[in-house]
């Protein structure tokens, strides 16, 4: 698959919860190459490595691509201060993205988000909102951190908001939402990425309901292009253990393989 990399210009920017970014940066020819689940990696003025950022959502018809990140160190805090106007340094599409499978229309498709997760989930819920019923089940600690609810709503899903501490929507993780959808029978694919533990519980329940669903990895990145083996993760595929790479052979997985 092609990726590019040059510096792009960035047309808008915007500060969605505390420390937590998006932009919108002009790209089309990369825009039209990308896929939901891919991920760019933008470098970062005075460090050596790039920072690996999951494509939020997709605009073929504009050229453009959008990114969603929270700072986390200095890299990150380095790149929140771009404003419209600048440029990023950029490759990209990177990564395999998830699977668009065909859905009978009177099947639901499930996304399942977990804080800085839940941007890749905009992209997916793209996919089959012309076709298909979307429920977004996004989980944060708090009411102060919940991202991208209004537009999951504005790409057709019907959205339940978790948080820890009750302080808005359902109090508590994703998983007991998740759980009741689930037994309402109608469910053809689960897409979900976030933390680990919520990730392995989200896989346990499409194993046990024997729904097939796919999973984004978060891991450190390095070169983000499978050349240092830094991001590798366990998986099993045909009765064998694999260590394969996040970057490379990810970020998305099925989530029955994927040993946690």
């Amino acid at each position: 698959m092609p990726f590019f990399c040059s510096s792009y210009p960035i047309i808008e920017k915007c500060e969605i919860a505390k420390d937590i970014y998006s932009y919108i940066i002009s790209c089309p020819e990369a825009a039209s190459a990308s896929r939901a689940g891919q991920f760019v990696h933008i470098r970062a003025e005075g460090h050596t490595l790039r920072r690996p950022i999951s494509i939020c959502e997709i605009d073929k018809k504009n050229g453009t691509i959008r990114i969603v990140f929270e700072v986390r160190g200095k890299g990150t805090n380095k790149l929140s201060q771009l404003k419209a106007g600048d440029s990023m340094d950029i490759i990209m599409p990177l990564g395999n993205g998830f699977t668009v499978k065909e859905v009978p229309s009177d099947k639901k498709i499930i996304v399942v988000g977990g804080g800085i997760g839940v941007p890749p989930m905009c992209g997916i819920a793209a996919e089959y909102s012309v076709s298909n019923k979307i429920k977004a089940i996004i989980g944060f600690r708090s009411k102060d951190r919940v991202i991208l609810e209004d537009d999951l709503n504005r790409i057709g899903a019907d959205v339940i908001v978790c948080t820890d501490d009750g302080s808005y929507g359902h109090n508590g993780m994703v998983t007991a939402p998740l759980e009741e959808e689930i037994k309402k029978g109608d469910t053809a694919m689960i897409y979900a990425c976030g933390p680990a533990p919520m990730l392995k519980a989200v896989v346990g329940f499409a194993k046990e309901y024997n729904i097939p669903c796919e999973v984004s990895l978060e891991e450190r990145m390095a070169c983000g292009v499978g050349a240092c083996v830094g991001c590798a993760c366990r998986i099993k595929r045909n009765d064998r253990e694999l260590v394969l790479r996040v970057c490379k052979d990810g970020p998305v997985f099925n989530g029955e393989e994927v040993i946690f």
